[in-house]
């Protein structure tokens, strides 16, 4: 049993070395520390294990043995057709090598010659995107060259903008980069010095361009005074024959005086003739498009006003011959005739202001020079009178221009009281105009003034305006009374002509309607209130009390109260015409058989328009709501009464004349309903009187109480025409079966038929009296 287990440990450690898995030391420590002989046992096994292995290997050499020998057979025979193959490959080669050479050859120039023509196309390109670069480079040389700068200066930004980022990469192209701003300086000097050199020329021939534009101020007006004189004697040639030696001998004046404006208009000059002005418009062009504009502004201002203030310094000896002072306002005269061609043929580079500046300072000097120099007898009576005329002509610029501001403001209101929701709301609108009302104080807020917001604005418009013609008065060194007097006439102007027509013409625009009327007369009262704030207004700035005796009045009352009449006459008419649209709307049967029992639709959408309107009328003075009520019922009355009349109506039927009358009755309801407070008795209700008589005669069919008391002052039926009532007698009286009346008159009592042919026989025969008295 023991010799069993050791056979098995001797296997286990076989197949533990035959598995190769190292190290084995441990494995055979175990086969030599178990037992004795161990050692000659274990060998004894290796032996036998070996013999195993070697008659295993041999039966499989055995085995492929035949098959390797054939192999080898094979290979020795291949080894032959090898070294045949190897032959025939290289020959093969070699030819193909000797045959690849040219092609080679050819490849190579090929792709030498594609490389060539790549390099060329980019050459190509490369100098097509140069080319046009160096062309507006050499362009803004010659225009460098020939002094069109302004041109140079665009060239310049399409060079920066579009030519420059394309070839940005290229040296050339950093250099024109960096050579453009030198440029842009050169341009800059060249331009400035000659505008230096330009106002260095005006300068000296300041005289000579005056002297030219008082020559053709002078020239102008001689032909229009000869052109007048030329009229007159057309004139008068229709109007007086026997003045023939008179006509005659103006028309000889008349044709020396062309003749002579023709001799001499070759001599006079124009501004633009004697002055080239191409410097500054250079200049200011060049420094616009260098964004450089102001500076060239505040630089040509500069310069300008200081020779202002050596043209307007007179010469020592100006006061010792009138040539002197000829001279003196010759070249004042120029000065401004170049500034005024600046200001007309540029853009901002001289202003209204600017030129207005100048002028002050100009007529200042010249008070100041006359004032010192009036001693030596030369009167200067007609430079004062001069310059009245010229603040005459500036009150009608200003004029003119607060026209546009009144307009605008006008445009710009929404004709509806102004809202105030707090206490700074309303003390910002009391700061503006001058509102006192008691009652609105105790209002809590919210809440309205009466007026709607362009009154504080024309109010403030108004003593702007104020200002600016005392700017112009106080410049004339005139009393304080005297410039009280300007002040109070030009406001008044003001007031009567350019605020009084922008009112009016307010007033008759299509859009403004019945409520924008109503707060147009709200507004204008308010305003006429205001002018007595006004004149404490220039009161307070000429210290001159209004108590004067020779003190001028604003005309704020007659201004106004035109305005509001003509604001009523367009209530009135738009009132009418509102009452006119509502009737066209009207749609009557005029044959129907029974009314319907309650007023038309039309009527009643009238009404209730006119109770709206009268409402917003309750703000208007008592008069004029009144007047408008009383108009507006009258012209309804009227349009009713001709609806029954209208020629085109040929037949009327007892049903529609009964529901004509619930219309008429709705009116009279309206009527007594006192849509406006005022109105005495039944005042209102008179409108109606003719239509409701005439409707009653029709109801009753009282005829012979109308015939028997026709003419008497107290005839129930006073009102009624006899022509009114045979006209729509006729109308009923259709003999068709349509007519339900007079079918039942045949009916049942053919005398009551005889009846009404006798009524309208007398009708007509009160018709005919009638038209035979007048």
């Amino acid at each position: 049993m023991l010799e069993e287990d050791s056979d098995q440990t001797y296997e286990n450690v076989l197949a533990e070395i035959q598995s190769f898995e190292l190290p084995i030391e441990a494995t055979l420590r175990s086969v030599y520390d178990d037992q004795p002989n161990a050692h000659k046992k274990f060998m004894e096994k290796l032996d036998n294990c070996i013999r195993n292995h070697d008659k295993e290997i041999e039966k499989m050499c055995n085995f492929h043995h035949q098959g390797f020998v054939d192999a080898i057979t094979e290979l020795l025979k291949v080894r032959t057709d090898a070294e045949k193959l190897k032959v025939q490959v290289t020959d093969t080669n070699r030819r193909f090598q000797d045959a690849g050479k040219e092609v080679v050859v050819q490849t190579e120039d090929i792709i030498r010659c594609r490389i060539q023509q790549r390099n060329i196309t980019t050459v190509v390109e490369k100098l097509q995107l140069c080319l046009p670069v160096l062309e507006m480079y050499t362009k803004l040389k010659e225009q460098m060259s020939a002094k069109r700068y302004y041109s140079a200066l665009k060239t310049m930004e399409q060079l920066e903008n579009v030519y420059f980022p394309r070839v940005s990469q290229y040296r050339f192209c950093q250099l024109m980069i960096e050579n453009l701003p030198k440029l842009r300086e050169d341009i800059k000097e060249i331009s400035m010095s000659d505008l230096k050199d330009f106002l260095e020329s005006i300068r000296k021939h300041s005289n000579k361009i005056g002297e030219a534009a008082m020559k053709q101020a002078q020239q102008q007006k001689t032909f229009s005074v000869a052109l007048q004189k030329q009229n007159n004697v057309k004139f008068g040639r229709h109007m007086y024959i026997n003045d023939r030696i008179t006509e005659e001998r103006n028309e000889i004046v008349l044709k020396h005086t062309f003749e002579e404006e023709d001799e001499n208009e070759e001599e006079v000059l124009t501004v633009q003739e004697l002055v080239d002005f191409s410097p500054v418009y250079r200049c200011l062009h060049i420094y616009s498009a260098l964004g450089d504009e102001e500076t060239f502004e505040n630089y040509y201002r500069k310069q300008r006003k200081k020779q202002a203030r050596l043209v307007l310094q007179p010469q020592s000896n100006m006061h010792e011959t009138v040539d002197g002072y000829r001279r003196y306002f010759t070249q004042i005269v120029g000065f401004f005739v170049v500034e005024d061609h600046i200001l007309h043929v540029t853009q901002g580079l001289v202003t209204r202001a600017y030129t207005d500046e100048l002028w002050n300072m100009a007529l200042s000097k010249i008070i100041a020079v006359l004032r010192a120099h009036s001693g030596y007898g030369f009167p200067v009576n007609r430079l004062f009178d001069l310059l009245f005329e010229i603040r005459d002509q500036y009150n009608e610029t200003l004029l003119k221009k607060w026209a546009t501001v009144f307009r605008d403001i006008f445009e710009e209101d929404n004709y509806s009281p102004i809202p105030i929701t707090n206490e700074e709301e309303y003390k910002i609108v009391i700061s503006k105009f001058p509102f006192q009302d008691p009652d609105l104080e105790k209002q809590s807020f919210p809440k309205k003034f009466p007026m709607s917001q362009s009154v504080p604005h024309i109010y403030i418009q108004v003593k702007e305006f104020i200002y600016a013609s005392l700017k112009f008065s106080e410049s004339l060194h005139r009393s304080s009374t005297e410039i009280d007097d300007m002040l109070r006439k030009s406001t008044n102007l003001l007031l009567t002509r350019t605020l009084n027509s922008c009112l009016l013409n307010l007033i008759r625009k299509p859009h403004i309607g019945l409520t924008e009327l109503v707060q147009i007369i709200i507004n204008t009262t308010h305003l006429e209130q205001a002018c007595k704030y006004l004149e404490d207004f220039i009161t307070n700035i000429t210290n001159i009390s209004q108590e004067t005796v020779h003190t001028t009045r604003l005309y704020g009352l007659s201004t106004f109260k035109d305005a509001r009449h003509a604001a009523e006459g367009e209530i009135y008419t738009k009132l009418n015409q509102k009452i006119d649209e509502f009737v066209q709307l009207a749609d009557y049967d005029w044959t129907m058989s029974e009314p319907d029992g309650r007023a038309s639709g039309y009527l009643m959408d009238l009404i209730n328009f006119l109770r709206s309107i009268f409402q917003v009328f309750t703000h208007l003075p008592g008069k004029v709501a009144q007047t408008a009520c009383m108009s507006a019922c009258q012209h309804l009355s009227t349009s009713l009464m001709q609806m029954l009349l209208d020629s085109d109506l040929k037949q009327i039927s007892m049903g529609a004349i009964q529901q004509f009358n619930l219309d008429v009755i709705q009116c009279e309801l309206f009527a007594s309903s006192e849509p406006v407070p005022g109105f005495q008795g039944d005042t209102l209700q008179l409108a109606f009187i003719d239509l409701r008589q005439l409707l009653d005669l029709f109801m009753v069919w009282d005829w012979s109480t109308y015939l028997a008391d026709y003419g008497q002052p107290a005839s129930k039926y006073l009102r009624v025409n006899p022509n009114t009532a045979l006209t729509l007698l006729e109308k009923m009286k259709d003999t068709s079966k349509k007519n339900n009346i007079f079918a039942q008159f045949r009916k049942n009592d053919r005398d009551k038929q005889k009846l009404i042919e006798t009524v309208m026989k007398q009708l007509r025969s009160l018709v005919n009296g009638m038209s035979q008295h007048t």
